[in-house]
């Protein structure tokens, strides 16, 4: 079984650390939820963790599959089984859904076995077509360019869609329930649910306990001031929901949250 582990990690943007010493260790299996106020640094840590070049790690180390990825590339990360659902994807003009999850399917596998010929178009197919029915998505949605004109829905099915077809490990979502309305919400939680089990460990960013009413998280973490400084089961976020954060900030600004 894969883990994630987390050691110490310390983050810098533009000589400012935002990350001060976060540790955290997610198996296959478990979801973990991440929630804290705007600006603590849970963003930061998806983008760290996927490699993003803007952001400098002063400290500590990230180990998965007995590696530190820390020194690997995007792609490499991607490739070992790691996988971003980003809060605001891009969108690429001329590269159709389908072309896009073939490609980015075809690179996974030949990571493993350099002669792999890619995967046989009617195998790939019907692969996305099962993923589509599971997500609720017009077969057509298959043609259109990644993310050109998507709506905020649109958008975050995309990331699911992805995230079903290279069967990553270990999927980082970051604010995935940002714009959407209840009912896409939900068709984005569904997908996840989906796809969570033994084989998949997931870490959910968010602000809010509504997607954590559809995504059930095992461990609850609240971030603050660039630290972990509370941790618990799902009742966590239903307190957050009720009382907000002055608790965990008076907590933690009296030196009490360790």
């Amino acid at each position: 079984m894969s883990q994630l582990e987390i050691k110490n990690l310390h983050v810098n943007i533009a000589d400012k650390e935002i990350l001060k010493g976060v540790s955290l260790t997610i198996k296959q299996g478990e979801i973990h939820a991440i929630m804290g106020p705007n600006g603590t640094g849970k963003s930061t840590l998806a983008y760290t963790l996927m490699g993003h070049p803007a952001y400098e790690v002063t400290q500590g180390e990230v180990i998965f599959k007995g590696q530190n990825i820390l020194e690997l590339e995007p792609d490499e990360r991607s490739r070992l089984g790691i996988f971003l659902a980003f809060q605001y994807p891009v969108a690429i003009p001329g590269v159709t859904v389908a072309n896009f999850l073939r490609t980015a399917l075809n690179a996974r596998r030949r990571a493993e076995n350099p002669e792999d010929k890619g995967i046989p178009v009617p195998e790939f197919r019907k692969l996305l077509k099962g993923h589509m029915e599971m997500l609720k998505m017009d077969p057509a949605f298959a043609g259109r360019y990644l993310n050109d004109g998507f709506s905020g829905g649109e958008k975050k099915r995309a990331e699911i869609l992805q995230m079903a077809t290279l069967k990553p490990e270990i999927a980082i979502l970051d604010e995935t329930d940002s714009g959407l309305d209840i009912d896409a919400l939900r068709i984005v939680a569904d997908g996840v649910n989906a796809l969570a089990g033994p084989d998949l460990g997931v870490l959910v960013i968010t602000h809010y306990q509504r997607l954590l009413n559809y995504i059930k998280p095992h461990v609850v973490h609240i971030m603050l001031g660039g630290r972990i400084v509370e941790s618990g089961g799902p009742d966590l976020a239903l307190h957050l929901e009720e009382h907000g954060y002055d608790w965990i900030r008076e907590k933690y600004e009296n030196g009490i949250a360790v």
